[in-house]
């Protein structure tokens, strides 16, 4: 396409060629340079709006391999924009162009106002003509924004912490900090609230050593929200991959978003804390058939998002497009990651965050939704294949949510190197184990040793885990431990919506009490499943709170109270404080300990000559457990020797690694149970390091061929002295 025909000659052309790449905006004191793609549309506009809101539009007169693109002189950083861009009109074919609306930037690096979904906007059907003709009202259009990249990062090289050195704090950016007193009160909910050494110090002294944020990604609310006068606190509804979302910014939404984003990663790495993102690229914010036309869908809808199998007709059995969205997220579309501008965007947009923002890692939500060729599930699929051959994001975490909202979407144990993957396997057997539902002792010693039945076949290690007990999605410990069913009526779809699969116990009374009994049992059960989670083989998550007994009030998806529901109290007043201290304690004993952190699988037999086991399954009565011993659906107690003398695997320079050797009790019965230190030559005597039984408390030493009552529901852990 080229540009036009001269009017006279002398003439100055108002927009500037520039180029095709980047995509987006990317601005130089001479000029700004936009690039958008949008091959099936006829014309583009980039629309500048001024302080007073007025709009100006620009014809990018530069069309190339189904870019538009061009450069203005004279455009500031802060400056807010927006495409319009006009094409055919055929819904049915998957071609939805409308000049008349203004569309963000998909490259765009911040986000200026926020979408707020009205009547005006929303009283038509998706498709229909009414659409076609309708102008956006400008209070309910975001734009995009102008940005200058300079930042001052200094000594921040990338961290790059051993899997099996991590320990992951899945947390809320607003969540944290939002009733936080020791937060000056400006900053709260904010990333630079993040950034206070409030926040750095009580992570780094929990033991914690990388953050994992719910979505920062530019979101906005489903309208279906808003209409109940509420909106989407999570962040699960991205629109802007390449930038922070405005609402966490207390420097304005001008562009003071992105400085402020990466004063906070800096500002973690200064504190030794790893940055990973939790993003969503499987879906988008424009949701289904009747969402909203925020950006891809009027750039290049039939490419971004994947389509039903075609029909055939009955007569001419030649394949039909079908204009229905294929929808496996539960979010009303799939982003079309073997397109190769989708596939573009994403690979884009991590890179971006890991070189620009200086992030050290994702989790890729309902990753399952992205590794499909066609509508199949494939280890070799393009997305997959670009991440593992890429030099910058082979290198970073890469943890994956493995599983969708399909059938055939569940991929835990299967996903290839050099992922991880949430293991939602461990969460179900240790609450099992934990509120007397388990089968015997079998399957949760594979989970404490790291999930070999998962990992162990393709070559991969027990840091491949990543294990959890609870996730922002479903009960906090505490509600775990203190309500049998869910109470979600506040999120005001009558209790419908969470699951009904909690695992989760009571203790004899739905949700708060007075009775100190119950509530002395919830928090040693609390503090059972954080050392059981802590002392696991493979890379434990915990989700922020849950350590001093943050509560939803029984609700169990609390995705859209964005309010003290799903907030942080930081007053000491309710605090389980005792649970704190065995986390912390759990976790000291891990960061100081290699045995309870090793990179290679136990074996089950010597690591030297003449030695210990590596691993040894002990029953209550000191023996070694035999086979019948493993099918005894009554033995509630799991017994777990780790030898320290030496390792298995050998230091960094070559060296052989000794450490203390551990005996690690597990007790969810009922009852107490008779407990006996085995007699063997390699250790002879301890002490106790950490107990949830108040009779044995820490310090209290033991030797070989002791014989002592395990109070019920308890752990202890011996270490030798």
């Amino acid at each position: 396409m080229t540009p036009g025909m001269w009017s006279h000659l002398g003439q100055r052309a108002r927009v500037w060629p520039g180029r095709n790449y980047p995509l987006g905006s990317s601005w130089t004191e001479e000029s700004t340079n936009f690039a958008v793609y949008a091959p099936a549309g006829t014309q583009a506009w980039v629309c500048l709006f001024d302080e007073d809101g007025v709009e100006t539009r620009h014809a990018l007169t530069e069309f190339s391999l189904g870019i538009w693109h061009g450069a203005l002189p004279g455009v500031s950083p802060g400056t807010r924009y927006g495409y319009r861009v006009a094409g055919p009109w055929r819904p049915e074919e998957g071609l939805r162009f409308n000049p008349h609306k203004l569309l963000l930037d998909p490259y765009g690096q911040a986000v200026s106002g926020t979408f707020t979904p009205s009547p005006a906007v929303f009283g038509y059907v998706q498709g229909s003509p009414s659409e076609r003709n309708l102008e956006d009202s400008a209070p309910y259009v975001p734009r995009s924004v102008v940005v200058n990249d300079a930042f001052d990062w200094g000594d921040d090289p990338p961290m790059r912490r051993r899997w099996r050195d991590t320990v992951i704090y899945e947390m809320h950016v607003k969540g944290m900090t939002a009733l936080h007193d020791r937060v000056p009160e400006h900053l709260r909910g904010t990333y630079a609230g993040l950034a206070t050494p409030a926040v750095t110090d009580y992570l780094r002294d929990l033991g914690v050593t990388a953050v994992e944020l719910l979505p920062v990604h530019q979101f906005v609310s489903e309208t279906a929200l808003v209409a109940r006068g509420t909106s989407n606190y999570w962040g699960y509804n991205s629109i802007g991959y390449f930038a922070p979302h405005n609402g966490y910014s207390s420097s304005g939404d001008r562009g003071g978003q992105v400085t402020e984003f990466k004063q906070m990663v800096k500002a973690f790495h200064e504190a030794g804390l790893e940055v990973l993102l939790d993003v969503v690229y499987n879906h988008t914010a424009e949701a289904g058939a009747e969402g909203p036309t925020l950006s891809f869908r009027g750039l290049d809808d039939r490419g971004f998002y994947r389509r039903v199998h075609p029909t055939r007709d009955a007569l001419t059995s030649v394949l039909a497009f079908d204009d229905t969205y294929w929808d496996v997220t539960g979010c009303g579309n799939t982003v079309d990651s073997t397109n190769p501008l989708a596939l573009r965007m994403i690979l884009d947009s991590l890179r971006y965050w890991v070189t620009e923002m200086h992030v050290d890692g994702f989790r890729f939500d309902l990753m399952s939704a992205l590794t499909r060729t066609g509508y199949d599930i494939d280890m070799h699929s393009a997305l997959l294949v670009a991440i593992g051959q890429d030099p910058i994001l082979r290198h970073v975490k890469l943890v994956a949510e493995a599983w969708d909202a399909s059938m055939d979407g569940y991929l835990v144990g299967r996903m290839p190197p050099p992922w991880v993957e949430w293991n939602d396997q461990y969460r179900d057997t240790i609450r099992d184990f934990w509120r007397g539902h388990s089968s015997g002792i079998r399957t949760v010693a594979t989970r404490l040793a790291g999930s070999s039945d998962l990992y162990a076949d393709d070559g991969r290690s027990a840091y491949n885990s990543v294990n959890f007990v609870t996730a922002h999605d479903g009960f906090t410990l505490r509600d775990l431990v203190s309500y049998d069913r869910k109470h979600n009526e506040a999120n005001g779809e009558d209790n419908r919506d969470g699951t009904d699969n909690n695992r989760s116990w009571n203790h004899g009374v739905e949700g708060e009490t007075d009775d100190e009994g119950v509530a002395a049992l919830r928090r040693r059960q609390a503090a059972n499943l954080m050392a059981t989670l802590c002392l696991s083989n493979g890379v434990p998550m915990i989700t922020a709170g849950d350590e001093r007994g943050r509560t939803q009030r029984g609700n169990n998806n609390a995705y859209s109270q964005d309010n003290e529901v799903s907030w942080i109290d930081w007053s000491p007043d309710d605090a389980w404080l005792d649970v704190y201290d065995v986390t912390k304690t759990a976790l000291r004993l891990r960061r100081e300990h290699p045995a309870l952190r090793q990179r290679h699988w136990f074996e089950g037999r010597p690591a030297i000559r003449g030695g210990p086991k590596d691993l040894a399954w002990l029953h209550p009565s000191g023996r070694e457990m035999t086979g019948d011993d493993w099918h005894d659906e009554s033995l509630a107690v799991v017994a777990m020797f780790v030898s320290g003398a030496p390792l298995r695997s050998p230091g960094p320079h070559g060296e052989q690694q000794v450490d203390k050797s551990f005996l690690i009790y597990l007790n969810s019965g009922a009852r107490p149970a008779t407990i006996e230190i085995p007699e063997q030559s390699w250790v002879q005597a301890g002490e106790v390091v950490l107990s949830t039984d108040f009779k044995l408390p820490v310090g209290t030493p033991v030797k070989v061929g002791d014989r002592f009552s395990l109070g019920s529901r308890s752990v202890l852990v011996l270490r030798q002295t």
